[in-house]
């Protein structure tokens, strides 16, 4: 058990600094009414994390990688560490906890697609109370970019980084969470041996 424990702390080690690396690597605008909203792929190890261990270590992980990047990876301080909790913590809560219950192919993607969802819904009220603060600017201007642009942008972030981890995860799973060893097919077996 405590060998288990530790393999777990370890992978989830490893996805915490992919994590990080991704996000200081690829930063984009997607929708240029709310350029100041950048796309990065940093949510796919944290829901990797999600499906493999569960709901709650996806958000742990979350709440470590939010804080780690925000004080020395993002320039967003505590109010970008806060929205990313929100957002991430909402996505992986949602999906880890459907296919927590739904452990198949349909469950992965009941739990991605409500995730993406929740995760679009949830940004709205805490782009109208945050980002005022945040930003400095007025309710109302960011009130008339929510339809327009605020929610668009997190179901399009959330729908990039749930489609690219349902492509990924059995394969990282089988060699990063269970350890699979990395075969050579055996046709390039025989071919090495001649």
């Amino acid at each position: 058990m405590k060998r288990e424990q530790i393999k777990k702390l370890v992978v989830m080690a490893m996805l915490a600094a992919l994590s990080m690396v991704l996000v200081a690597a690829i930063h984009v605008p997607l929708i240029p009414v709310v350029s100041f909203l950048e796309y990065d792929p940093a949510d796919i190890p944290i829901l990797i994390a999600t499906m493999a261990y569960g709901p709650v270590s996806g958000l742990v992980l979350t709440v470590i990688v939010s804080v780690i990047q925000g004080l020395f990876i993002s320039t967003t301080g505590p109010w970008g560490i806060l929205m990313h909790i929100i957002a991430t913590g909402m996505l992986v809560l949602v999906a880890g906890s459907i296919y927590r219950v739904r452990h198949t192919r349909g469950g992965a993607i009941l739990g991605l697609v409500l995730g993406t969802l929740a995760m679009g819904l949830v940004m709205m009220p805490a782009n109208h109370f945050i980002t005022p603060v945040w930003m400095g600017a007025p309710v109302d201007v960011v009130d008339g970019l929510m339809l327009v642009g605020i929610l668009p942008f997190n179901l399009l972030k959330a729908g990039i980084n749930s489609g690219v981890t349902f492509v990924v995860y059995k394969l990282v799973s089988r060699y990063l969470i269970h350890g699979d060893p990395f075969a050579v097919p055996a046709k390039k077996k025989a071919e090495a041996t001649h």
